[in-house]
């Protein structure tokens, strides 16, 4: 295969390999249904390593033939890699008036993705074939000890409020001051929208800062004008 370059051969083992690192990570998110899946891994990884391989490769002739005045630096493209993804990555954490909701370590899997693509494409395939198997092991192994070990620690005082609301502007705000106000804290909420397009689902986790009846918290969020319904029950995140 006389067209074949030496170069091109190294850049296609570079990108498949990329391919096969990133997908198996995005394998996992998509198994759990977060927003950026096997696709966007696949091609942020791809993405990242195709700048190393311009950076590696894409200025030789230029660099040979000006060589007598050309200073090049090949990090420097990699480096806006790094701080370009971080909007990638901020679009997947959802936030709600102020309050983060999820898509935290989505964002955290997409950035190492990129540093990844950068690691291939400058052919450290050892750390990069490591590194892969330490996010995988992280994101499937210890997400079960994580949860393991908040079942354990923190869940007994865990409450879940479910509620149902009509939607108006700053409800969430009003509610999270109702609640600090009970004496309870939340430490994690969803919000999914319903069939009826006026209606959104509140699920709420708090927990007791101060040695207060959830029963009475819940009772007063049920008799606000927005709240449709309310539901109370203890928190487990099994």
């Amino acid at each position: 295969m006389e067209y074949l370059t030496d170069d091109m051969i190294t850049s296609t083992i570079r990108l498949s390999l990329i391919v096969l690192l990133s997908g198996l990570i995005g394998i996992e998110r998509e198994m759990k249904n977060h927003p950026a899946g096997l696709r966007t891994h696949i091609l942020v990884g791809v993405g990242s390593c195709l700048l190393m391989l311009v950076s590696l490769f894409g200025f030789e002739s230029y660099i040979s033939t000006h060589s007598e005045y050309v200073r090049y630096d090949p990090s420097r493209i990699p480096s806006y890699v790094i701080s370009g993804i971080g909007f990638l990555g901020a679009g997947t954490i959802l936030v709600h008036r102020g309050i983060t909701v999820k898509g935290l370590t989505t964002a955290a899997s997409i950035w190492i993705v990129a540093g990844l693509g950068l690691v291939v494409g400058i052919g450290m395939y050892f750390e990069a074939i490591l590194t892969t198997i330490i996010i995988i092991s992280t994101l499937f192994f210890l997400n079960k000890l994580e949860e393991y070990y908040k079942g354990k620690s923190k869940n007994k005082n865990l409450i879940l409020i479910t509620l149902f609301v009509k939607k108006q502007n700053d409800i969430l705000t009003f509610i999270n001051d109702k609640i600090k106000a009970k004496g309870f804290e939340i430490t994690q909420l969803n919000i999914e929208e319903q069939d009826n397009q006026d209606t959104e689902k509140f699920s709420i986790v708090v927990k007791p800062i101060k040695n207060e009846d959830p029963f009475f918290l819940v009772e007063e969020l049920k008799n606000l004008q927005f709240v449709n319904k309310a539901k109370l029950k203890s928190y487990n995140s099994e």
